[in-house]
């Protein structure tokens, strides 16, 4: 993980939808083939999951210090989705955006500790 001494500016927000019953087994693959190289590019990395009935959305939420570090992870344009090789296999949709905003403001233990916290994040639409 890039740890430069700066504070977050951007985040970068993915979102994804699978069957409930193929939820854990995209988990460890999202895992091992879509986070893992982002968590050595991003300045930080942060996945969420929500599981409901029928279905289960995945968040992933990346830290990036500017739009052009972002941008150079992505190839160029920021808002570039990053299918992996199986995703149409698990995903209810492929996605066909990301969400970029830029940070405001972060309150409390925003990393690392996966313990739930309460966590105030101001922050604005970018592109």
């Amino acid at each position: 993980m890039n740890n430069s001494g700066k504070a977050p500016a951007i985040a970068r927000i993915w979102r994804g939808r699978t069957r409930r019953e193929r939820a854990d087994e995209y988990e460890t693959y999202n895992f091992e083939i879509g986070i893992k190289p982002l968590i050595e590019k991003a300045m930080g990395v942060q996945t969420l999951r929500e599981d409901r009935a029928d279905e289960t959305e995945f968040v992933t939420i990346s830290f990036w210090e500017s739009v052009e570090a972002m941008a150079r992870f992505t190839g160029g344009d920021p808002t570039r989705i990053h299918h992996l090789d199986r995703d149409a296999e698990f995903l209810i949709e492929l996605p066909r955006s990301v969400q970029i905003l830029k940070v405001r403001a972060s309150h409390g233990n925003t990393g690392g500790d996966t313990r739930p916290t309460r966590v105030a994040v101001s922050v604005s639409a970018l592109v």
